[in-house]
């Protein structure tokens, strides 16, 4: 039987100017298939969303009957400058109705770039761990490792990943998503 993880996230996720087939979800699945794991990802990242539209989404992602959900909120906020405690909060929620709908989360850490100021960084950087260790879900430190600021594996705005740097986060992500699908079973 075939069961689903939804991809929750912003443009990081949804593959923002790259095909569809070379975003991060279409290579996790291809991955998991490959090593006979039966899931469908299905790619729910909307380019621009804060953690206040992701939750404002929750309802519509719970319809589609996750078994796990990777959830990739929260850069949008923090380069806009949102207060942390409404990122915070915002993902405590999110967290708290997967959690009430017995789904196994992966949650993607994220990191605030360092022109946002280093008290501001500091806080948002504390809110992944902190969330992590409190819903006890499976905790991706940082999802762009290896791949952010390497300008060769990102497009000309530096922020969003190419081909090659989706290729990358696929690789990383992997080992979480697995891990997610044992503490499923």
């Amino acid at each position: 039987m075939m069961k689903t993880i939804v991809a929750v996230g912003d443009s990081l996720t949804a593959g923002y100017g790259v095909d569809e087939g070379a975003a991060y979800p279409a290579l996790l699945e291809e991955k998991l298939r490959t090593d006979e794991y039966n899931y469908n990802v299905v790619n729910a990242g909307v380019s621009g969303e804060t953690s206040s539209g992701t939750l404002s989404r929750m309802e519509w992602i719970l319809t589609l009957e996750p078994d796990i959900v990777v959830l990739e909120t929260g850069a949008n906020d923090g380069l806009r400058g949102i207060d942390t405690e409404v990122a915070e909060k915002n993902i405590s929620e999110i967290l708290q109705l997967l959690k009430d709908k017995d789904v196994v989360v992966v949650l993607a850490g994220m990191k605030m770039v360092w022109n946002m100021g280093p008290a501001y960084v500091a806080q948002f950087n504390r809110i992944y761990p902190k969330l992590a260790k409190e819903f006890d879900v499976v905790y991706m430190p940082f999802f762009l490792e290896g791949v952010a600021t390497r300008g060769n594996l990102n497009q000309g705005d530096g922020i969003h990943p190419n081909a090659q740097g989706y290729q990358i986060i696929a690789e990383n992500i992997y080992p979480y998503v697995v891990q997610a699908i044992k503490k499923k079973n």
